[in-house]
């Protein structure tokens, strides 16, 4: 009996010396979710062979019109997946009017484009091939002639779609880019702090992620991918001045969804810049300041920016390795591989 009323004891004054429970930590366990190694599709199972391909159909050139622009010219793999430009130049350099995001950790976005109207990423990819304003391909069949033009396509496709009489169709080339893709994921030391491991962030950042949560920010980033989950409307709180933009519901031609965009994911924030929807912010402290105003109806201290800002950057996380990244070498031409067409 002594001896059990001693260890109740001194397991009693040990959990009175033992420092609080971060609860910043429980708070973020709530809202968000460690970032999965890989963004599995039950449509699409991901395979070494579909990987390969969509690799080598990720930076293929000769998907675009005038064979100057792939899929990395826009999202570019050693820059955290963009170019860095408000918005990218395609087809005779031409530009659209949304900023390219990232192309890490998309697969666990909800949607894809900044107005949902791909279900997942392989629907996504085979949107700015035949985009007259990107990569400008007349049609499907177009780009089906042009890699069965290409002598090394053909086994490249049967080893990603054995048994198929025809593989080389453009719905398998989006399948193959959208299996690669969803292996291009970047964890951070947020991830091993989610896990538990409350040493991973420094004091600084730990207090930058408290302020984040306080300011209201994870009413919209939140989730594994810090965004991405959600549509919400660009000056939620406030107007924004000569947003012209109406997101959603170009698409969905709802009314109720006019200026609505996903919100995007804040992951790698640090790198992936300028941001909104249009590149117009080339500061994330001058955005973060500006989501204050006209998300959350707040104008946030210079503090406040600062620490948020600390946090964020806490979310850049590691590339893949860069033998996963790297453009492949180009496979050889056909004798009957279309030439550039720069009409």
């Amino acid at each position: 009996m002594r001896t059990l009323l001693m260890a109740v004891t001194t397991v009693a004054a040990l959990a009175a010396a033992a420092p609080p429970a971060d609860a910043t930590l429980e708070r973020a366990k709530a809202l968000f979710k460690p970032l999965s190694t890989q963004a599995d599709s039950k449509d699409n199972p991901v395979t070494p062979e579909k990987v390969t391909l969509g690799r080598q159909l990720f930076f293929e050139k000769r998907l675009s019109k005038n064979h100057d622009v792939a899929c990395n010219s826009c999202h570019v793999l050693s820059k955290y997946g963009v170019d860095n430009e408000p918005t990218s130049p395609g087809h005779k350099k031409q530009r659209g009017d949304r900023n390219s995001p990232s192309v890490y950790n998309a697969g666990v976005h909800f949607v894809q484009f900044w107005d949902g109207r791909a279900k997942d990423l392989e629907e996504q990819a085979k949107g700015p091939v035949l985009n007259p304003v990107e990569m400008a391909m007349p049609d499907a069949a177009t780009v089906e002639t042009v890699l069965a033009s290409i002598p090394g396509y053909e086994p490249l496709f049967k080893a990603a779609f054995p048994g198929q009489a025809r593989p080389i169709t453009y719905d398998n080339a989006a399948r193959a880019i959208g299996a690669f893709e969803r292996t291009l994921m970047t964890p951070s030391r947020f991830d091993r702090y989610l896990g538990g491991d409350a040493a991973a962030l420094t004091e600084s950042e730990k207090q930058g992620l408290a302020t984040f949560l306080n300011a209201g920010c994870a009413t919209c980033h939140l989730g594994e991918g810090v965004g991405g989950a959600m549509y919400q409307k660009l000056g939620l709180v406030k107007p924004v001045a000569g947003l012209k933009d109406e997101g959603r519901s170009k698409i969905s031609k709802n009314e109720a969804e006019k200026f609505f965009f996903k919100v995007p994911s804040l992951r790698n924030v640090e790198k992936t810049g300028p941001y909104l929807h249009d590149g117009s912010k080339s500061s994330l402290e001058d955005t973060v300041v500006f989501m204050g105003e006209y998300q959350l109806g707040k104008q946030l201290k210079q503090d406040e920016v600062e620490a948020i800002t600390t946090f964020l950057k806490a979310l850049t996380g590691a590339l893949p390795k860069a033998e996963h990244i790297a453009e492949p070498k180009p496979l050889a031409a056909g004798k009957n591989t279309p030439k550039p067409d720069p009409k």
